[in-house]
């Protein structure tokens, strides 16, 4: 794959699409680093203690309903979901984090600009790469099944699943993350079923066992029991490549 900008990219908080707000982004996380420098050495040595992350970034001040600051202005003290979309391709990168908001400076430069400052610190977990399994935003109109990624190969190390959701008109919605080995024949993951849905404006984290098997191709299907006529949401799914710990 070749090199790429950041041209496109999208940002979601808790169901709220704010990306035409928002003016730039930092990802970052990993464990945290330990000092473990001995008084033999002549140089620190470090080892990993817990996970991390955090998202940063600043946004343009925009009042305007459902926009960023009457998003980021109330400064929630519960667990926000933050979503980074690079680009909005179906299987491109993308990083989640279920976040604590801890500022929203303003500033009002002397050119007349007038933006703020946001941070969200993870909570629980780290932040998590992952892959979309839908392009952007996706709207259904009714029960559909989405088109798969191809993620190469099994792994039996678990998954977790990302969901934002941003509207919905209708009795109820059920999003769902299938795997296939052929492309062809598809089955519910165990695990990676979101809660039924009966509004828009919500947001969730959800994962499997760390040693569930994801097979190589993957996709996010919508189903329902009472029907809907609208459903506006994003999925991203983290498919641990490697053994890890429970989160």
């Amino acid at each position: 794959m070749a090199k790429q900008s950041g041209l496109g990219d999208n940002f979601y908080l808790h169901g709220y699409d704010v990306s035409g707000d928002i003016n730039s982004i930092n990802v970052s996380g990993g464990p945290a680093a330990l000092d473990v420098t001995g008084i033999d050495k002549s140089a620190n040595e470090r080892i990993g203690g817990l996970r991390t992350g955090a998202m940063s970034g600043t946004c343009f001040f925009n009042p305007g309903t459902n926009r960023a600051h009457p998003r980021l202005s109330t400064l929630p003290s519960t667990d926000v979901i933050a979503s980074y979309f690079r680009g909005t391709t179906l299987g491109n990168p993308a990083a989640c984090q279920v976040s604590k908001q801890i500022n929203y400076d303003g500033n009002r430069n002397d050119d007349g600009a007038f933006t703020f400052s946001f941070d969200l610190q993870c909570n629980g977990f780290g932040v998590e790469w992952g892959r979309s399994l839908t392009a952007g935003v996706r709207t259904d109109t009714a029960a559909t099944n989405g088109a798969s990624i191809d993620t190469t190969a099994s792994a039996s190390f678990g998954a977790q699943a990302y969901l934002q959701v941003f509207a919905m008109t209708g009795t109820d919605a059920t999003v769902k993350i299938q795997d296939s080995a052929d492309n062809s024949t598809f089955a519910d993951v165990t695990g990676l079923s979101f809660t039924q849905l009966t509004a828009g404006r919500t947001a969730e984290r959800i994962a499997t066992s760390n040693t569930a098997t994801i097979r190589r191709y993957v996709r996010a299907v919508t189903v329902t029991t009472g029907g809907f006529s609208s459903l506006a949401f994003a999925v991203v799914l983290v498919k641990n490549e490697v053994a890890g710990v429970v989160f």
